[in-house]
């Protein structure tokens, strides 16, 4: 097995985001020939070439595009660590890492996290949440890069245990003048009359979205695809497009602008959203606790 040194992946990853030896150097306030001899140890412990050296910086080679992923996550990885250490050094007796989805941030799983560390049996425990989308919440609990993730049930949980947690009402948003303003429900397949205004692709709701379209033979237009809710509310008050989200991530901010929300009607709109994680048994004390504590909230 290599025995590779987190600096000299340091290094390496700050020359290739610098593009430059000597400013990668200076911007980690050490001398050019010294990084320059890691990258060399770098290459020759890996027996391939990972730059090619240019007049005004370096090229990376395919070996060291590959490299640069792997770098970059095991640096990620080790900041981790150095933080959760940190963390049981000033005292924590617990720590527990959540993935979890953009409508399940949005809606309530910062209050229920704030709420449950208000307790005073909860004090000594340290709870870190990273926003992810439903796939890649999944995989991240799969993987170990979390012991907990929180997601739309309707997403692939198989080998993984779960719990209930909260739901929510997915609704198309519109202005005040759109045909749709008046309703008082819609079908999905009713506001593909529309151009959209959508969430990246890879999202749980608009692969969903994409499926249902293509069932009935129809085509889901997006005009323009941004990273949040409140995005896509400024892009419906633009008069852009419209939008599906979720009613109670984003009422606050429709009522704000004099938006119009009309509650999808299809089955699906109504969605649970479940606490996953690999083994109940397995999770550590301080783990299991908050899985206890939000899997029991008589508001899901």
């Amino acid at each position: 097995m290599l025995d590779l040194d987190l600096t000299s992946l340091r290094f390496f990853v700050a020359v290739c985001n610098a593009g430059n030896i000597a400013r990668a150097a200076e911007q980690s306030h050490v001398v050019s020939s010294a990084v320059s001899k890691r990258l060399v140890q770098l290459e020759t412990r890996l027996g391939t070439r990972l730059f090619f050296r240019r007049r005004h910086g370096v090229e990376l080679t395919s070996a060291g595009e590959t490299l640069l992923e792997h770098a970059r996550a095991m640096l990620s990885r080790a900041q981790r660590i150095e933080r959760d250490m940190a963390a049981y050094a000033a005292g924590v007796r617990g720590q527990v890492r959540v993935l979890a989805t953009v409508s399940v941030m949005s809606e309530s799983l910062a209050d229920d996290v704030a709420k449950f560390l208000d307790k005073p049996e909860h004090a000594g425990i340290r709870v870190d949440i990273e926003e992810r989308v439903s796939t890649t919440v999944v995989q991240g609990v799969r993987e170990g890069v979390a012991s907990v993730g929180i997601c739309w049930d309707a997403a692939d949980l198989q080998g993984l245990q779960s719990r209930a947690y909260r739901h929510d009402q997915l609704a198309v948003v519109v202005p005040p003048e759109h045909p749709l303003a008046q309703r008082t429900g819609v079908s999905f397949v009713e506001s593909l009359n529309w151009e959209h205004v959508g969430l990246p692709l890879n999202s749980a709701v608009v692969a969903l979205m994409m499926r249902t379209a293509a069932e009935h033979g129809r085509n889901l237009n997006f005009r323009m695809i941004v990273t949040n809710f409140e995005a896509a509310i400024r892009v419906v008050r633009a008069r852009l497009a419209i939008s599906v989200v979720p009613l109670e991530a984003v009422i606050t901010n429709v009522h704000a602008y004099d938006l119009r929300l009309i509650p999808l009607t299809d089955p699906w709109a109504k969605r649970r959203f479940a606490i996953c994680f690999r083994n109940l048994n397995t999770l550590t004390a301080a783990s299991r606790t908050l899985v206890d504590y939000l899997g029991s909230d008589p508001a899901s």
